[in-house]
């Protein structure tokens, strides 16, 4: 019995070596970690190879901590510093750091300056939001994302990082239950507005 508990622990062991190693490399060759993907009001997303990987922190002229490069806080955290000159309180935190669950919807999130609607909130997502995702069996860290596009049904979100495969833009359905806005995806904890 003991012997048999050895090898499934040894057995769980090698696997999340193996899932940590295997989020760090680039999976993808049709493209180079570092390379231009996207961009958005002049903000270039970049890509990322493997979800763990990281080259370096991004500091600006000014000293402002944006985050990892080529991780998905470096772009928001960048978006918001380029295009909405905004620098948040707290520089420092992974995706999932960005939510305060004790935040009332509509109200100030100190450590991002910026408001925090829940998800439903009373108030409508819009462009330059930003939308953080809860931390999942596979990324422990969350993950956040700009609103670039809101539709009546749908918002379409700009992300850095989303995975060697995955595409930088991707739409999200938008519905409204109970007079209240709802991002119909069970990962998202909240969004952030300027």
């Amino acid at each position: 019995m003991k012997r048999k508990l050895a090898l499934v622990f040894i057995s769980i062991l090698v696997i999340y070596f193996v899932i940590k190693i295997a989020k760090k490399v680039n999976w993808n060759s049709k493209y180079e970690v570092g390379q231009v993907l996207d961009e958005y009001n002049g903000v270039k997303v970049y890509y990322n190879g493997g979800v763990s990987h990281t080259q370096g922190r991004n500091i600006t002229k000014d000293d402002y901590n944006i985050g990892m490069k080529y991780q998905c806080v470096e772009f928001v955290k960048r978006y918001y510093y380029e295009h909405l000159k905004h620098k948040m309180p707290d520089s420092y935190g992974n995706a999932k750091d960005f939510f305060e669950a004790s935040i009332a919807d509509g109200t100030l999130n100190t450590k991002r300056n910026l408001l925090q609607f829940a998800n439903p909130s009373h108030t409508k997502p819009k462009e330059n939001d930003i939308v953080i995702f809860d931390k999942s069996f596979f990324n422990s860290y969350g993950h956040v994302a700009i609103i670039s596009k809101v539709e009546n049904d749908y918002i379409e979100i700009i992300q850095q990082n989303p995975g060697p495969f995955a595409n930088s833009r991707d739409t999200i359905a938008l519905k409204v239950e109970n007079n209240l806005w709802k991002l119909d995806n069970d990962r998202i904890l909240a969004r952030l507005s300027k």
